[in-house]
């Protein structure tokens, strides 16, 4: 299966190509860019990249090739390449058209397994001349992805490479979705107490996937004599002479049927990937029992889940669709079988690292998943069964699985070339990475998809607020309830092409008119009435306050969360918060807590945006309330008090109210990896620190840091942001008694959608 879909028709598909679009074209065209890893500050540097330093690495590689993995990016550097013969659903569109596809491909390599990509589009149809275009690239490259080329030249194509080439090549297409396929096979038969070598399957499509599918169950002990393939042309038997090929053959069998209906007779597994709607119901009635459906045609599978559950209520069914369970879905496995393969120095990609692909993924269903791992899927913890028969793509222990099996099968199979020596450092490695990806938000929005959650927009008038409002509906991740004029908010929606209405789709706060006014104004009154505010007061704001009118549907339980601020001042949506929603038990104030995501790290800056100057107990607090949101995206904190002093280099007022915080921090939480006071670079550097501090109780590098005054750290999180182009998820406000965030003005829809997830994983938590 392809990781992405074909376009979808109707005002939804105009729509989302709008977005898709605007997406592509701005800040700037494309998906991908070329960093330097090596810093060149000064005359010394260009010298050592360049003439005259680069001649010592290049007549190290003339000596010894194998030190191009020591001297260069070719260890991690991949290929996707294709000539856009068969892209997505979209056909035969041409190189130049398929770039954003093989773009796209690139950044998934990237933000999945940390492996760098050129994606090369080449204008060569001919198997002769694509073949000799790619084996000439073999010096740049520690890998080859063969994405969209056409059936049946795709085989001919990565047989006539992978014997020519040294090193990895992978036709994604065929073998990324026979390798998860395979695994859900794995599951279903343990679960129906089957034996793979007894099963009958029946294959609806007998392209590239479903060949290689067939080809990796062969592999894994399926019996030839068992296996019956159709296609568009009916039955794949012997005499057929209509659209056959030398792959094709290989599963013709001597028999009388000619269709899918009759093939399916007693049959225990159904692999489809063909078209949509070709599984007919009653073709279910006559499959064994417990059966497995793989229908895997996407956007619209051969038989919708619903409908085949209701013939066959025993029957596990698989698709390739995210919006049901046991989602086939390459980027379950590519990125991390080539992070094994490019790490080993692998030469090729066997028989046995597919097979061990294969069962680590079916391997880790089957475990208990454990508290991080949980985050990936949502409110419920997945269970071994019919629902969950593979992993979600988003599971964070995919690469620590799949990485080393394949490097291990690879040095069983005789093909590394630099062999993993330090199997548990080499985990740990990965599992470094796994925290430093970029991929944090997504335990998020696992937690977040299909709980129904209601948020409040205090902005809904907002043109980010509406995009976001879009966003979250079509991706089910929060319900979302806007404040605003409904013919404001109808007139925008049509300025703006959104499909959503007021009213219909999503629930609508009028200040102007609304029906539960006066229960609001006693609502606010009742909560300020001694702090200032008089009736008329009162009134005037919850006409003109819409921070205020949030406010006050969280706290009547119309809403869950609460997003505002995109107009006024961050403190006055502070003490509105304050006011009407209140203080979790136990906490004393509100404070700030900012994320910023690099390429290379994510890090938690404490507290951006609320209190001024802090003393020790409310750092302490508020250090307790950050670890703990630390935990919610399945992280463990490790958090540094930094300073301009360095272990006590310097006693100021802000370094002893840090170290009193220490102590406070520590008698609450003693199993916190936290210390300080401390410099930034220290923070960030456990060698550096061990040479000031050689005891420190903080290990590896800090990933929250807490700052004496806001001003230090406001001041850092914009200067690291501006610096590194990273992206800046929150505020996230900490320590309100329900979920309610204030954004600031130059947040981005993507922003908002970002710190809906937040509040609703927050709200799901309270829960618990």
């Amino acid at each position: 299966m392809s990781t992405n879909q074909s376009p979808e028709t109707g005002s939804k598909a105009s729509d989302l190509d709008e977005q898709a679009l605007f997406f592509h074209r701005y800040p700037k065209p494309g998906k991908l860019a070329i960093q330097a890893t090596k810093p060149l500050g000064n005359q010394r540097d260009l010298a050592l990249a360049y003439s005259p330093g680069v001649a010592a690495p290049c007549l190290a590689i003339a000596r010894d090739p194998g030190l191009a993995a020591d001297y260069t990016s070719r260890a991690n550097l991949v290929a996707v390449i294709s000539n856009g013969t068969a892209v997505l659903g979209l056909g035969n569109i041409g190189p130049l058209a398929s770039k954003p596809v093989m773009e796209g491909k690139a950044v998934l390599f990237k933000k999945f397994a940390d492996i760098d990509v050129f994606d090369i589009e080449v204008n060569a149809l001919e198997i002769d001349h694509f073949c000799e275009v790619v084996a000439a690239l073999e010096p740049t490259f520690g890998g080859i992805n063969l994405e969209d080329i056409k059936s049946p030249e795709c085989f001919e194509i990565e047989a006539r490479l992978r014997e020519e080439m040294a090193i990895p090549v992978f036709h994604d297409d065929q073998h990324g979705t026979a390798i998860i396929a395979a695994a859900a096979v794995r599951n279903a038969l343990r679960l129906g107490g089957k034996k793979l070598e007894e099963v009958k399957i029946v294959a609806s499509g007998a392209g590239a996937a479903a060949l290689a599918c067939l080809n990796l169950l062969v592999s894994l002990g399926a019996k030839l004599e068992n296996i019956f393939v159709t296609d568009k042309d009916g039955m794949v038997y012997k005499g057929r002479e209509v659209a056959m090929d030398r792959w094709k053959d290989v599963y013709a069998r001597d028999t009388e049927m000619r269709t899918l209906e009759e093939a399916l007779d007693g049959a225990d597994i159904f692999l489809g990937l063909s078209a949509a709607g070709v599984l007919k119901p009653d073709y279910l009635k006559k499959m064994a029992d417990k059966p497995l459906i793989l229908a895997l045609a996407n956007p619209v599978p051969e038989i919708m889940p619903d409908l085949a559950r209701e013939v066959r209520p025993d029957a596990m069914i698989c698709t390739g669709r995210s919006d049901f369970p046991n989602q086939v879905n390459n980027v379950l496995c590519f990125p991390f079988i080539f992070r094994g393969a490019l790490d080993c120095g692998a030469t090729g990609i066997t028989e046995g690292m597919k097979q061990a692909a294969t069962d680590a993924i079916a391997e880790l269903a089957r475990e208990e998943v454990s508290e991080v791992a949980a985050k990936a899927y949502g409110s419920e913890t997945p269970v071994f069964g019919p629902d969950y028969l593979i992993p979600s793509p988003f599971d964070p222990r995919l690469i620590l699985k799949i990485a080393p099996a394949v490097a291990k099968a690879a040095e069983k199979d005789g093909v590394a070339s630099r062999p993993i020596t330090d199997m548990p450092a080499y985990v740990e490695k990965l599992n470094r990475f796994v925290f430093r990806s970029g991929m944090i938000m997504k335990p998020i929005f696992q937690i977040a998809a299909n709980a129904g959650k209601r948020v409040i927009f205090s902005d809904g008038e907002d043109e980010r607020v509406l995009r976001a409002a879009q966003v979250l509906m079509e991706d089910k991740v929060c319900v979302p309830i806007l404040i605003g004029r409904p013919s404001v908010l109808e007139s925008r929606l049509e300025r703006y092409g959104l499909k959503i209405r007021p009213g219909k789709d999503f629930e609508v706060i009028n200040p102007e008119d609304d029906p539960r006014y006066r229960d609001y104004v006693d609502h606010y009154f009742g909560k300020v009435g001694r702090k200032g505010v008089s009736p008329d007061t009162a009134r005037t704001v919850v006409r003109t306050n819409t921070t205020v009118i949030g406010a006050i549907a969280v706290g009547r339980g119309e809403a869950d969360s609460l997003i505002c601020g995109l107009e006024g001042r961050f403190p006055h949506h502070v003490r509105d918060i304050s006011q009407v929603i209140g203080m979790r038990k136990g906490v004393k104030k509100l404070a700030a807590m900012s994320l910023l995501i690099t390429q290379g790290t994510t890090k938690f800056f404490l507290d951006t945006y609320v209190q001024r100057d802090p003393n020790a107990e409310e750092l302490a607090e508020m250090t307790q309330l950050a670890a703990a949101e630390l935990h919610r995206f399945g992280i463990a904190p490790k958090a540094a008090f930094v300073s301009h002093s360095n272990f006590g280099t310097d006693d100021t007022e802000d370094t002893v109210k840090l170290r009193k915080a220490l102590k406070l921090v520590h008698a609450e939480m003693p199993d916190l990896e936290i210390d300080g006071e401390m410099h930034g670079d220290s923070a960030l550097s456990e060698a550096m620190r061990k040479r000031a501090m050689p005891d420190s109780t903080l290990t590896g590098e800090a990933n929250l840091l807490i700052f004496p005054t806001l001003d230090a750290a406001n001041i850092t999180l914009n200067v690291v942001k501006q610096m590194t182009d990273a992206l800046h998820v929150g505020p996230i406000l900490l320590g309100a008694a329900s979920p309610a965030h204030v954004l600031t003005p130059s947040v981005t829809s993507r922003g908002v959608v970002n710190m809906a997830a937040i509040a609703t994983a927050q709200a799901i938590g309270l829960e618990g």
